[in-house]
């Protein structure tokens, strides 16, 4: 009779108990940064993709085009390996994430993330560490290709490299949050792929990266070319890459580096608003 009682009314909590801490989103996210990198190293044709297409891309465009620009004392293909560059990132931030998120989110593994202490910033954290690690192999992959291959000069001074660190960080940044973005308008990875890749190659004309002199664009391309991040990465690391003479084929004639430093800026804020507004943890309506 006493244990029917003790079990209808069991003996109320410790008042006094410490409750458990959890760990902080930002410790969260950290921690997830290996699982990421060993997910992403698992998948061997994934990561193939990644980090061989902006190279082959590189190698192939560089070796076709080799007309020495005048004033500028450059050759065409040296200014493809620079601005290249835009498209590794592009590879890494926007069409990683585009997909991975996407899968993430039909697998389930999404979901079961929101029954955990893992907040979206965890999860976001995690992927933008990711992003950011795989972003620094991509580029110093683009950057041996062009000083190998096409006699690309790296910069000897500091002011310069941290101008192409600030370049590459926006980039980086502004690029995964509209891959987070993307990824709530594909169901799944096989979808995701398609509207992650379609626009990353069209932009890639569109901003010049393939087309050297830029100024040989239509002026409609040049247009819309310029309201995405692509075309201001690319023409940043021409500024740091290239000799000073190089900016005359630029379409204002000139690097632009506070231009360059806003619009990515931009991109980075408006994309944070879009991952905020748009993000969905699962398919289900």
């Amino acid at each position: 009779m006493e244990a029917d009682i003790a079990t209808e009314n069991p003996a109320p909590a410790d008042a006094g108990a410490t409750p458990v801490k959890l760990p902080s989103p930002l410790r969260i996210g950290l921690s997830r940064v290996v699982p990421e990198l060993k997910m992403f190293f698992r998948r061997p044709e994934q990561l193939a993709l990644t980090f061989s297409m902006p190279a082959v891309i590189c190698v192939l465009l560089g070796s076709i085009f080799k007309t020495e620009l005048p004033e500028a004392h450059v050759e065409t293909g040296t200014i493809i390996a620079a601005s290249i560059i835009a498209y590794g990132i592009l590879s890494t931030s926007f069409i990683n994430l585009g997909i991975s998120i996407a899968d993430d989110r039909d697998t389930g593994a999404l979901r079961r993330f929101r029954g955990t202490p893992t907040t979206a910033v965890s999860y976001f954290i995690g992927k933008i560490m990711l992003v950011l690690i795989a972003s620094i192999a991509e580029t110093v992959l683009l950057l041996l290709v062009g000083v190998f291959a096409f006699d690309l000069t790296l910069p000897t001074d500091l002011s310069t490299w941290l101008t192409f660190a600030w370049v590459f960080l926006l980039g980086v940044v502004s690029c995964s949050l509209l891959g987070i973005a993307v990824s709530n308008f594909a169901s799944n990875a096989v979808a995701a792929a398609a509207v992650t890749n379609a626009p990353a190659i069209g932009l890639q004309f569109l901003s010049g990266t393939f087309v050297v002199p830029l100024t040989t664009l239509p002026v409609w391309m040049l247009t819309i070319g310029s309201i995405f991040p692509v075309k201001w990465m690319a023409q940043g690391f021409r500024a740091t890459l290239l000799p000073a003479d190089a900016a005359i084929y630029e379409p204002a004639g000139t690097w632009e580096l506070w231009r360059i430093f806003f619009v990515l800026a931009a991109w980075c804020v408006g994309g944070l608003i879009a991952c905020v507004t748009l993000f969905r943890w699962s398919n289900e309506k």
